[in-house]
């Protein structure tokens, strides 16, 4: 007899292998029939739950299933919508109550970064206290590779794998015309508070290649003299200089040099525009002639050259979440261990998601060189593993096949509720 049912949910920014975790998540419960009854995902994450919008895993096609392991974006919809504690808005942890025992939702799986791990956390907890115990387990997710305890986050991987070729195909390009026009050239990855994204920028810097020359991290302060000393010299030095700016650098009063004045849905400043200050700087002062790439939603949607490593990363801990609802646990993430760099190996493990909520992991001082410019080499061996190996989607007709999911619905049992 089958048990309690399953509600999925995909969180905050999404990734090139996202769909992985969820397909690892639904094949291994599906390989428990005796404990995990009907699996629904929520359209559009937390608010799928708010909004009774269920939908019906097993209603999927065939097609579909097998097709998300190999699909970027999130299949289900995701949401930047952080919950309020119980004492600040009890009308939604009432509503997820009612929800939960209307559809006999006894496991609650919750696939994203830090403040997702965060909603997972007060979940177990309200229902816990309410009578009404729905294990919660968070998967790990986030481009931005900054949750404590795992060795390497879903996502980040992808990422740094996209960001690495890119600006190693960009200074080519640079490079070749620098004589007569563009000598430097500033590519803006993400990352709020945390530079992994812009350090593994620094694996490209091998084999020859000489850029990146200055990789500018929000774990230093941004000194616009030195930097501009710094560009001065590498053109004089290679004839161009490619940049890697992360989109959280921030000058000497910590002020973020592309802080925009606005707020997104979890209270972070909205950020954007860093590489185009950073280009006039350079043409204002020092006249050379640049251009800039924005990588933005490009860095994280790149599944066409997604790294093996991050999809059976990402398919795993979906795989292990629900291992560890089976067993009885709760409150807990699945993270990643590293046993070894060379060869690379790991295993899986779990966290207390008391742990894990609102702690942010920066890249350590060992990871950046004296000069804060550059990578070191422990850095290399601990990214290096993580871009390794190509998962090309299926091509037809010249681009990547990706599936798309079409919604079927559980019906409603309780009146609309006003999120």
């Amino acid at each position: 007899m089958a048990g309690r049912n399953v509600f999925y949910a995909q969180s905050g920014g999404v990734t090139a292998v996202i769909n992985a975790s969820a397909a690892g998540l639904f094949d291994t419960i599906e390989s428990y029939p005796d404990t995990f009854g009907q699996i629904y995902a929520g359209k559009n994450g937390i608010l799928g739950a708010l909004r009774e919008e269920l939908i019906e895993v097993s209603a999927m096609s065939a097609e579909a299933r097998a097709g998300l392991s190999q699909t970027p974006g999130g299949a289900f919809g995701s949401c930047r919508y952080k919950l309020k504690s119980p004492n600040e808005r009890p009308e939604q942890y009432a509503r997820l109550l009612d929800v939960f025992r209307a559809h006999d939702i006894g496991y609650f799986f919750y696939n994203g970064g830090g403040d997702s791990q965060d909603t997972a956390h007060k979940v177990s907890t309200f229902t816990r206290e309410q009578g009404f115990p729905v294990q919660c387990i968070g998967i790990p997710k986030t481009i931005d590779n900054d949750l404590p305890f795992t060795d390497a986050c879903p996502g980040f991987g992808s990422v740094a794998k996209y960001v690495a070729t890119s600006i190693r195909e960009a200074a080519l390009d640079v490079e070749s015309m620098a004589e007569s026009s563009t000598k430097v050239f500033i590519l803006e990855v993400m990352g709020r508070h945390a530079g992994w994204i812009a350090g593994a920028s620094g694996l490209s810097k091998a084999d020859g290649h000489l850029a990146p020359q200055i990789i500018l991290f929000p774990e230093r302060v941004f000194d616009p003299e030195d930097f501009l000393k710094t560009v001065d010299a590498v053109v004089a030095r290679d004839g161009f200089c490619a940049i890697v700016a992360s989109e959280g650098i921030k000058n000497a009063d910590g002020q973020f040099l592309a802080e925009t004045g606005h707020r997104d849905a979890f209270g972070h400043a909205q950020l954007g525009g860093v590489a185009s200050t950073l280009a006039q700087l350079v043409q204002s002062r020092l006249g050379l002639k640049y251009h800039y790439a924005i990588a933005d939603y490009l860095q994280r949607a790149a599944r066409h050259i997604a790294s093996q490593t991050d999809v059976d990363q990402a398919y795993a801990l979906g795989a292990h979440a629900a291992r560890l609802a089976e067993a009885g646990r709760t409150a807990v993430m699945p993270i990643i261990q590293r046993l070894s760099d060379t060869p690379y190996q790991w295993a899986l493990d779990s966290v207390e998601l008391a742990q894990v909520a609102n702690v942010e992991r920066t890249m350590p001082e060992s990871f950046i060189t004296a000069d804060g410019y550059g990578i070191t080499e422990a850095a290399r061996r601990y990214f290096l593993p993580l871009i390794q190996g190509e998962a090309f989607p299926p091509f037809h007709d010249g681009l990547p096949r990706y599936v798309r999911v079409e919604y079927t619905f559980a019906p409603k049992r309780l009146p609309a509720f006003n999120v």
